[in-house]
């Protein structure tokens, strides 16, 4: 009797208030901190790109309050005016300097994109990448939330090898399809089905069907064909059993309500016109998707390298400055150009300092989202399509680990890779090299 008097009543995340037919999710209560540490914490990842790179001049030179890369060194450094509105966050980043992937130096100064999560050597005729650390950690929490993780870019789609519009690459190095439009993915996220459970559940167990039917077929076709036809369709069938397991997912957290979130304050309206409340719109999709923990992996592709075709190319200029983004990167090194770069620098910033902020000032367990998510921002250009000593910053992840408040300089030939080794093991996906990694960041961890 006395066990079943002083069981604990603490709340967990997935509780629901129910009744007459109606279950709501409840909304983060502090009972529900001891909870979640007799539960091991979430442990989220998410990954922010921009293109073209950012201001690099020299220290003493003409418009270096513009560089990216902060004045000084360790925790006596001083942000410059590109990354000032950082500041108030100090304590929750590092900027990392000299660090590149080695296979990109011998790419294109446009072609890097594709490679800044998976720092693969792009092979064959085709340029087949290889998987990208975010999709490492989605496939780790697979189980563990509604979508294993949330893929967002402006320009949407996958685009074509050496110009993606997406950062995401599954097991075989297959581009996962990004999502560009604010309104479906918050529907797809915490949107009301239309269609009753029943039928929910009736279209899932038909397309499970389907699905069965051709992996079964495909056993029999398979003994019939050459070797390259078996590659080609073992390739094929990698995305069916793919589509497979998302059907599996959908079956398993159907009878789970999505959680519901108040919509008031978003711009789910916004396009590819108004960058300012669509960059804050990405921004907040992803950081009501942590809160929910509806997913804990996320990537955001700021813009493409496709040049003037990039949908994104063109946000400077709606926010006053001279020229798209592959200009304003190009007339750095001329004039004022230079401070206009430095002032798209800024205003990304900006929105990420939103977002962290967003992050930082929600509770959880005993610290806060922030503490439990490792964000990466940066690019794969450092000056003009210059494929070393990339823009890069890390933030979050104090309770997994980090430490913070530092510019940590490293030596030319310092793979990038070592960052996604610390990183991963850090995200429980343990991991001895990824690529050309040579170890962990110590410099970076307690």
């Amino acid at each position: 009797m006395r066990s079943n008097m002083t069981k604990s009543w603490h709340l967990n995340r997935r509780t629901f208030l129910r009744g007459t037919g109606v279950a709501l999710a409840l909304p983060y209560l502090e009972c529900m901190a001891a909870d979640s540490q007799q539960k091991q914490q979430p442990k989220r990842f998410c990954a922010m790109y921009f293109p073209y790179g950012a201001v690099f001049r020299p220290e003493d030179g003409e418009n270096a309050q513009w560089n990216w890369i902060p004045k000084g060194e360790g925790t006596d450094f001083e942000f410059n005016r590109s990354l000032a509105c950082l500041e108030p966050l100090r304590d929750q980043v590092s900027v990392l300097k000299g660090l590149s992937h080695l296979n990109g130096r011998r790419m294109g100064g446009h072609d890097t994109a594709d490679i800044w999560l998976t720092a693969a050597q792009l092979k064959g005729a085709q340029l087949r990448n290889s998987v990208s650390i975010d999709q490492l950690v989605a496939m780790r929490n697979a189980d563990a939330t509604r979508y294993s993780s949330l893929v967002l870019s402006t320009d949407g789609g996958i685009g074509e090898p050496t110009r993606s519009s997406t950062l995401s690459f599954g097991r075989r190095g297959e581009p996962v399809p990004a999502q560009n439009k604010p309104q479906p993915v918050f529907d797809r996220f915490f949107g009301s089905d239309t269609d009753s459970l029943a039928s929910q559940k009736q279209k899932l167990q038909n397309s499970k069907s389907m699905l069965d039917l051709v992996l079964a077929h495909s056993k029999s076709l398979r003994n019939r064909l050459g070797k390259h036809d078996q590659r080609k369709l073992d390739e094929y069938l990698a995305s069916v059993r793919q589509i497979e397991q998302r059907v599996e997912r959908s079956q398993r957290w159907l009878d789970i309500p999505k959680p519901e979130v108040d919509a008031s304050g978003l711009h789910l309206e916004a396009d590819d016109n108004t960058p300012r409340e669509l960059i804050q719109t990405m921004y907040d999709l992803i950081y009501l998707a942590f809160q929910t923990d509806s997913t804990r992996v996320a990537t955001y592709q700021i813009g493409n390298m496709n040049g003037a075709t990039s949908i994104a190319g063109k946000f400077p200029q709606l926010l006053g400055l001279a020229k798209n983004m592959h200009g304003l990167a190009h007339g750095a090194g001329k004039g004022k150009g230079a401070e206009q770069l430095g002032k798209w620098d800024q205003f990304l910033a900006e929105q990420l300092g939103y977002f962290l902020g967003r992050l930082k000032s929600t509770p959880e367990g005993d610290g806060t989202l922030l503490d439990h998510t490792i964000v990466m921002y940066g690019s794969s250009n450092s000056r003009t399509h210059n494929n070393t000593n990339y823009p890069l910053l890390v933030a979050g992840g104090k309770g997994l680990g980090f430490k913070h408040g530092q510019l940590v300089s490293f030596k030319s030939q310092t793979p990038m890779t070592n960052l996604f080794v610390t990183m991963l093991n850090r995200l429980d996906v343990p991991t001895e090299s990824f690529v050309d990694s040579t170890g962990e960041m110590g410099e970076l961890v307690v």
